[in-house]
């Protein structure tokens, strides 16, 4: 039994140190929901991948292109019915009830406002100073009847799936769906 223990971590320490030669140095990071909780999911992460020296680029698409537009993007809603994690013990039935979204969002806002967390616009910002690219979907803009003067100015373009792809080029090019 420890010779076979020895070899499976004998394999796995390898596995890591092939791991370790290849690091990650693109990160593209496609926003396909416009829910509070998933668009700060891909906001934190672009950041954080800029903060680490990691070239980031995202994707908005489908209803994530409402997290780029400048009447939603710092009055999105977190997704109440559904949602296991939110308030544990709270039926979705309650959780559907007129208003109750609403209420979820402002108590989301309001923790987020002690952390310091910033609002979806300055993250935007702070994601183009530190060099991360934004970009919308053009299908999706087209199926939407959104046009570039409809987002906020951190959008780089409105671009296809095709070149969406070609974002990723490159070797350390990992692509996170969300």
């Amino acid at each position: 039994m420890t010779d076979t223990l020895e070899v499976v971590q004998s394999k796995t320490t390898t596995k890591l140190n092939k791991k370790e030669s290849y690091p990650v140095k693109k990160m593209l990071i496609i926003c396909s929901k416009g829910k509070l909780e998933d668009v700060y999911a891909a906001l934190v992460m672009a950041n954080g991948a800029l903060m680490e020296g990691i070239e980031a680029k995202m994707f908005f698409t489908f209803f994530g292109l409402e997290a780029l537009t400048k009447k939603y993007a710092d009055n999105l809603h977190t997704g109440t019915t559904g949602n296991p994690a939110l308030m544990h013990g709270v039926p979705d039935m309650i959780k559907g009830l007129p208003g109750f979204e609403s209420l979820a969002s402002y108590m989301m806002r309001k923790e987020m406002d002690k952390l310091e967390i910033p609002h979806v616009t300055e993250f935007f910002q702070m994601i183009e100073a530190g060099g991360g690219e934004i970009y919308a979907c053009r299908l999706a803009a087209d199926m939407f009847h959104l046009k570039k003067e409809d987002f906020v100015p951190e959008v780089k373009d409105i671009i296809t799936v095709g070149d969406m792809y070609a974002l990723a080029e490159g070797q350390g090019t990992q692509i996170i769906f969300i």
